[in-house]
This record gives structure tokens, C-alpha cells and sequence, in this order.
């Protein structure tokens, strides 16, 4: 917060002091003409908000007994008549109010009210956006039923009115304000935003107050779950808002961060002009008695007029904060990246330089939220965070070494543990035949891992981490023995199985990649049965490679395990762990899709992995050419030729290709990555001799 003290912004206080030397609120509205007059006339104010209502007509100078009496016993009097009808002019203090503000830059306040039966009391203003101004879009607009508004005679002197509801979190901290709401249908604004707009009329020639105009997101953002409304256009300002049309409270500091002065000094002449010359001006109160006092994230008791007053300062500034949809995406990647890298950092350092590194973690993510705050005026949440890196630090001290090391006791040595039962019975016809010594073959190797599985562990306790990972390991494990599949290991959360060992399998790629696509299947079952119990999202990747390796009962002295080695593992391995970055579950080598010649695949890329010097080629299976629909292949043929343009260098066309592809599949991680290199490559072109080889230096 900048804290100090904004002085353009003046809280007008219906405070104890007044209330003692005034009386008691409301008071008589000829009491409240003649401090308008004084406020524009002696004080020449800028602009007067009221945080406060006038929703009953004031009888206090005894009006209404007077026109009962000029209506009944006294009609025939003609004298009584005469003085009655010079009188009541001075007497009518709704009247004499209504002259004051008339012609004058007043903006009035009314509240809203959400129940079934509200009441509707005295007049609101017309709606500043008409019904239907958002028909087709699901905007979130908070709705209301009733209001109590001000009396007709007094809200049509106003230069305008808008209500001072907040929006009330669930507990109970006001941050946000509704800067439009909607009532049968039509919209109506805050506060805060007709007091702006009466600002910036006073600066235009012909004193119009500005349109409100919504400013929506590019339409391929839009969709019926988000109507993509992001911001307000009023004359040259643009004011942010959320899904709910709210606006975040840019809190200055603490309370009394604007001038308070006493409405009895105002009243009584007890004011410098200079304190008042030119400011905006809101009255409301902070007398304990007239119940608006808020909890705010500044302070549990705070006067409800400063969050208007913070917010007409901050919209003046252009200083409201952004809280765009994307910035959910923005808070998952940095707990996927923060959470990878604590998690593969801590557990490999001792106690000390494990804090060490865990303490340069929290404060790397507070110095990045705060620069987005800063930097970006945007809000990125940081608790999630915070929480992640004293948990992954916590368990990984307390419990890593302990997991781990009952998770490798679980390791079997039998080929009866990986090896599905049917091939078992069918080793055991002739058991000179096999052996478990170490021996060249060519097998089809895959990696399957649960991705951001660190963040699953921190979200479920140990009874229900093991349930979520014993469904998953069970299910996976069920599908590669029922294609033949020897389950070579289970890392913690990943698999890792291949096909040509130690029975021999000519068909061993085929049976590899069909398994791939049912895993993926069965992922989509898996993620709804855990979503329904309240566990986290469920994805997996999975890399899939053939080749020739070495296969056998490899290890030490002390232990060893039928296992599978070679650069064809290595690459498997490696083609799991970039499937997240393609955003697609499944990648597999060139090896193996030259040997399934009746599955239809999509070329991602040209890359080389850590370990590997020369490029290899890398696809996505999409399924048997005979299940494969006309639309897929359609977009397959404009994405392949869309990568042979991007090797080409051809950017014009690879930019016009992904437009296209990106409205076919708007999710497409794979169309965002390529579309982002093409405008890095126009702006920083590659160098001679490129190839479109993408180089990862992690694993």
C-alpha cells in the first residue's frame, strides 16, 4: 500500500461531535440546504457524494400539520390561507434541500437489498445500462431484489446516484465493490463510479457525464462459462473488474487515509476554505451509533465512506488492481514449477541447506507475486504458495526418506510380480527357454507418471494418498498386463513397463501404444471418480520408445531387479516428461511409430533431449486409422502442413495456419506454444542452419 494521506478526497464526518452540536441523524433537511450552499458557496467544493439515504420525507418544521390544517379546519379562513401560502415555502425542508443540490454536482447514495420480500422504498435512479445491454453473455452481475433509495423530489434535483453496497466475502472482509448490479433486468452503478463519472463531467466543456462502456476480451476467449466482460470504459479511464463486475478496493494504508473534517465544523464555519477548494467530497459517518463501521483487510473496524473514498482515488489513479481469469493458470504454473523444483531440490540436501533452499524459494514466489503486484497491477494469490513450500519442506524433512524407502521394499524380484500371470503359466511350459541374465533385444519401453503429483500428496491425507495412488497404480497396472506388458518398476507415483521381455513379442510396438491410449481412457474414468470425492485433478503422461537395449537381473551385491537399460529407456523417459510441455498425454518416438503403420499420429516436433546429441522426432498417437473421424484428420493435414511452414521459416502462414487450428481446438496447448515461438522467431529470427530443432536442457 502507498499509505500517506490523499487530500483531493475529503470525508465530510457525521461524527460524534456532530451529532452532538447538530442533534441527532437524520437531521432537518433545511439544516443540510444550508450546508450544500455553504459547501459550494463559501467552500466552492468540487463534487458531493452522500454515503447516507434520504428515504422519508422530513415533516420536522411542522409542514404536515400545517396542511392538515389549511385542508380542514382553517380552509375557510382567508387570511390563514393568504400567510399559509407565503409560509410554506420556508417550511418545506425536502424542498428547500432539493433547491440546494439542483444544478450542482451532487451525487446522491442509495443501498440494495437481496431478499424475496424486500421493499422497495422511495426512487432509485434510471439504469445506466439499459436491459438486454448483455443479452447472449453469461455475465456474473450480482442481482438484487429490493432498495431503499431517496425521495423522488430530492434524487431529481441529483446530479446523479449510485449505490454503496460491497461485495461481502465469505469471511466477512470487504475487498471488493459491485461497480454495476442488476435489478429486473437493467444495471445500475456504484457509488464510487457516479461520483467519477460526475468528476469527469466537470471537466468536459458541455458538463456531459461520460457513457459507461463495457470492454470485453478477444471473442476467442469467450465462452458460455466466461462472458469475458474484464473492464468499464468511462471517458479516458479504464476501470478492471472481475466475473462478479467488481472492482477490487485499492486500500491506501489503513484508516483515515484522506482528510476527515467534522460535518459540525462545516456546519458552523469552523473550516479553512483552502482545505475544501476544489476537492471531492463524501459525507458519511464513523459515529459507532449509525452502524457503518466495516472489516476490511486493513483493519476489523474501518468507516464504510473511505472504501468509496479509496475507491474514487484509485479509479482517479488508474490504480485499480487486476484480477483477470488467467491469473488462476498463472497461480497453477507457479505451484507446478515451484512445488517440481522444491520437490526435486529439498530431498537431495541435508537439513541445513534444505531450509536454506526452501527459504530461497518462499521468498523468489514473494518477490515474483510482488512484482506482478507492483509491476503488472495484477493480483496473483499468494497463500496457496507460501503453503506449498512449508508443506513440500515439512514432508520431505519428516517423512521423504521413510516413503521412499518403503516404497522400494515393495519392489519384487519374481518375474511372477511384473510379469502378467498368463505369461507366467506360459514361461513355466518351458523354463529352459528363459532366463533372467541380461541379454540384447529390442523392446518398446514406457514411462507413465502422475503430473503434479507433489501438489496431490500436500492437497490428500496418508489414508487417502494411498487410496488415490493404489487406484491408479491398480488400474494402470491391470491394462499393461492385459496387453502383455512386463511392469518393470513403480516410482513413487510413475510406472514404468515394456513389451519384448522376457517373452518375445513381435508385435511389441502395436501393443505398447494401444495400451498408451487405454491408459489415457481409463485416466478419464479415474478423474471422475476422484473429482466426485473431492481429490484432486487426475492426469497423466505417458512416453513411449522401441529399440534395442539390455534386458536382464541387473543391480549390485546387495540387490538387483529385472530391469531394462539402453538410450531407447532413456529417451522413453525423457518423451514422458515433455508431454506436459505439448500439453498432450501421450508422446511416442519415431522408432515406434514407424513400426504401427495402422495408427494415425500427429508430429509435435523436432527435438533433443538432455543426454541426447543428434534430433529425434516425436508424435502424438491419435487412434486406429479406422476410428479416426473426417474433422480430426482434417486439422491433422492443416497442422502438418502448418510444422513444415514453421520449418521453412514461413511465418505469415504458420501464424494464419494456428488461427485456424486454435479455432478448431481452443484448448490446444500445442497450437499456443507454436503461435508464441512464431512471434519470438518474426521478432528474434533463428539463426543460419536452423532446423526447427527445439533443444531441452532438463530431463
Amino acid at each position: 500500500m502507498p499509505r500517506g494521506v490523499d487530500d483531493r478526497v475529503v470525508i465530510l464526518d457525521i461524527d460524534e461531535k456532530s451529532l452532538q452540536e447538530v442533534g441527532r441523524w437524520p437531521w432537518p433537511r433545511d439544516t443540510m440546504a444550508r450546508i450544500i450552499d455553504k459547501l459550494f458557496d463559501k467552500y466552492q467544493i468540487g463534487v458531493v457524494g452522500f454515503d447516507v439515504v434520504f428515504a422519508e420525507s422530513d415533516y420536522s418544521s411542522g409542514i404536515r400539520a400545517l396542511d392538515e390544517m389549511a385542508k380542514k379546519e382553517l380552509r375557510q379562513v382567508a387570511g390563514f390561507q393568504e400567510l399559509y401560502q407565503k409560509l410554506r415555502p420556508g417550511l418545506d425542508n425536502d424542498g428547500l434541500f432539493a433547491k440546494a443540490i439542483a444544478g450542482k454536482p451532487v451525487v446522491l447514495g442509495y443501498y440494495l437489498n437481496s431478499d424475496k420480500d424486500a421493499k422497495r422504498i422511495a426512487a432509485i435512479p434510471e439504469p445506466v445500462l439499459p436491459k438486454g445491454t448483455f443479452a447472449g453473455r453469461n455475465v456474473g452481475f450480482t442481482t438484487w431484489e429490493g432498495y431503499g433509495g431517496n425521495i423522488p423530489e430530492i434524487l431529481k434535483s441529483a446530479a446523479s446516484a449510485g449505490h454503496f453496497n460491497p461485495r461481502v466475502d465469505d469471511d466477512g472482509v470487504i475487498r471488493r465493490v459491485p461497480m454495476i448490479v442488476q435489478m429486473d433486468g437493467a444495471y445500475y452503478e456504484s457509488l464510487s463510479l457516479a461520483m467519477v463519472r460526475t468528476i469527469i463531467a466537470l471537466q468536459d466543456k458541455e458538463h456531459r457525464i461520460p457513457a459507461i462502456e463495457p470492454g470485453f476480451a478477444p471473442e476467442r476467449f469467450v465462452n458460455r462459462n466466461y462472458a469475458g466482460l474484464e473492464w468499464l470504459k468511462v471517458g479516458p479511464l479504464t476501470i478492471p473488474v472481475d466475473d462478479e463486475v467488481t472492482a477490487l478496493i485499492p486500500y491506501r494504508g489503513d484508516k483515515f487515509s484522506f482528510p476527515y473534517i467534522s460535518l459540525a465544523d462545516v456546519a458552523f464555519d469552523r473550516v479553512k476554505p483552502e482545505l475544501l477548494r476544489g476537492k471531492v467530497a463524501i459525507v458519511g459517518t464513523t459515529a459507532p451509533g449509525l452502524l457503518d463501521l466495516r472489516s476490511t483487510p486493513v483493519n476489523s473496524v474501518y468507516p464504510g465512506v473511505e472504501i468509496h473514498a479509496n475507491l474514487v482515488s484509485g479509479m482517479l489513479d488508474r490504480k485499480i488492481k487486476q484480477k483477470p481469469p488467467f491469473m488462476l493458470g498463472a497461480e497453477v504454473i507457479l505451484l507446478v514449477i515451484g512445488g517440481l523444483v522444491l520437490a526435486a531440490i529439498v530431498p537431495m540436501l541435508s537439513a541445513l541447506w534444505a531450509t536454506v533452499a526452501s527459504l530461497a524459494g518462499f521468498t523468489l514466489i514473494v518477490l515474483f507475486n510482488l512484482g506482478i503486484w507492483s509491476g503488472a497491477g495484477m493480483v496473483l494469490p499468494l497463500a496457496c504458495s507460501v503453503l506449498m513450500t512449508g508443506m513440500i519442506y515439512t514432508m520431505n524433512m519428516a517423512y521423504g526418506y521413510f516413503v521412499e524407502s518403503r516404497s522400494k521394499r515393495q519392489f519384487t524380484e519374481l518375474f511372477g510380480q511384473y510379469v502378467p500371470p498368463e505369461l507366467v503359466d506360459e514361461m513355466a511350459r518351458d523354463p529352459q527357454k528363459y532366463s533372467m541374465e541380461p541379454k540384447a533385444a529390442d523392446l518398446t519401453i514406457l514411462f507413465s507418471d502422475v503430473r503434479g503429483f507433489t501438489s496431490i500428496s500436500e492437497a490428500l491425507s496418508p489414508e487417502d494418498l494411498k487410496e488415490y495412488i493404489n487406484d491408479y497404480l491398480t488400474a494402470m497396472s491391470g491394462i499393461i498386463r492385459h496387453h502383455r506388458g512386463t511392469l518393470d518398476k513403480y516410482i513413487g507415483d510413475a510406472i514404468m513397463a515394456f513389451w519384448g521381455a522376457p517373452v518375445a513379442d513381435g508385435d511389441h510396438a502395436r501393443q505398447g501404444v494401444i495400451t498408451a491410449i487405454e491408459m489415457q481412457r481409463e485416466c478419464v474414468k479415474l478423474r471422475e471418480k476422484f473429482r466426485a470425492r473431492g481429490w484432486p485433478e487426475f492426469n497423466i503422461g505417458i512416453g513411449l520408445n522401441s529399440g534395442p537395449v539390455r534386458v536382464g537381473d541387473m543391480g549390485s551385491q546387495v540387490r538387483k531387479a529385472y530391469t531394462a537399460m539402453g538410450d531407447p529407456v532413456n529417451l522413453a523417459s525423457r518423451l514422458e516428461g515433455r508431454t506436459k510441455f505439448y500439453g498432450v498425454g501421450i508422446l511416442v518416438g519415431e522408432a515406434t511409430k514407424d513400426l504401427v503403420k495402422d495408427m494415425v499420429y500427429r508430429e509435435l516436433d523436432l527435438i533433443k533431449v538432455k543426454g541426447k546429441d543428434t534430433a529425434v522426432r516425436v508424435f502424438e498417437p491419435i487412434g486406429v486409422e479406422s476410428e479416426v473421424d473426417k474433422k480430426t484428420l482434417d486439422e491433422l493435414k492443416l497442422w502438418h502442413q502448418t510444422l513444415r511452414a514453421y520449418r521453412a521459416q514461413q511465418w505469415d502462414q504458420v501464424e494464419v495456419n494456428l488461427i485456424n487450428l486454435q479455432r478448431m481446438d481452443p484448448r490446444s496447448e500445442l497450437y499456443k506454444l507454436y503461435a508464441a515461438d512464431a512471434a519470438a522467431f518474426r521478432r528474434n529470427p533463428p539463426p543460419p542452419g536452423w532446423e526447427g530443432v527445439r533443444v531441452f536442457d532438463e530431463k
